[in-house]
């Protein structure tokens, strides 16, 4: 008699990167517990395809032409609250990950590392465990403790990026340029940046601004 054999992990991935998805299926294709059900190029295909496949596990880009894999997750966790979401993606900022964490995302996987890692994180939050970057943990621990910039300094930030000076921005916000100067200040510190050019890239960076 043969032993029991379990059923293999199902998998779905989203992404609009057809060449990706390949790569994608064929790491997955040569592991006899993991099999792919589906894959879905854009959003709204993604909900609609979970919906039918239930997959184990669902690996989701951050960025997609019809919306984003943020919304995407939340959508899919609203009507599936213990499906297990893990984010594909080449964006590092900790605040996008932050953001995918609170909707319901249990896992965070970068595309330049899904060779490495792709097989681990699957298997591991099918078993109920969730995979953070050590790097990107330390960093969303980081600004838990009180160095994330807040709502306001945010809208400060975002009109630094599009060239506006303190004067500007002050009568833009309804605020003082000595109020706006504080902002800023306390924004360059908190990002640890050299100037307001260099607090805007780190914005970038971190998905605190989007392009």
């Amino acid at each position: 008699m043969n032993a029991y054999q379990p059923l293999p992990i199902t998998v779905m991935t989203v992404d609009d990167h057809p060449l990706f998805q390949q790569g994608i299926a064929s790491v997955i294709a040569g592991e006899p517990d993991l099999y792919l059900v589906g894959q879905a190029a854009t959003g709204a295909e993604a909900i609609a395809l979970y919906r039918d496949m239930r997959p184990a596990v669902a690996l989701i880009d951050l960025q997609m032409p019809d919306m984003s894999g943020i919304d995407v997750i939340a959508a899919i966790r609203a009507e599936f609250p213990f499906a297990r979401l893990v984010v594909l993606t080449t964006l590092e900022g900790d605040v996008h990950a932050a953001r995918a964490i609170k909707v319901g995302a249990v896992g965070y996987l970068f595309k330049s590392a899904v060779r490495k890692t792709l097989l681990e994180t699957v298997r591991s939050v099918h078993a109920g465990g969730h995979c953070i970057p050590p790097a990107l943990t330390q960093a969303l621990l980081a600004n838990r403790s009180g160095n994330a910039i807040t709502g306001r300094e945010v809208d400060v930030l975002k009109l630094v990026a599009r060239g506006n000076s303190n004067a500007s921005i002050a009568e833009e916000l309804r605020l003082s340029p000595e109020t706006i100067k504080g902002y800023v200040s306390s924004i360059l510190l908190k990002l640890q940046a050299r100037d307001r050019a260099h607090a805007v890239m780190i914005g970038l960076q971190r998905g605190i601004l989007s392009l």
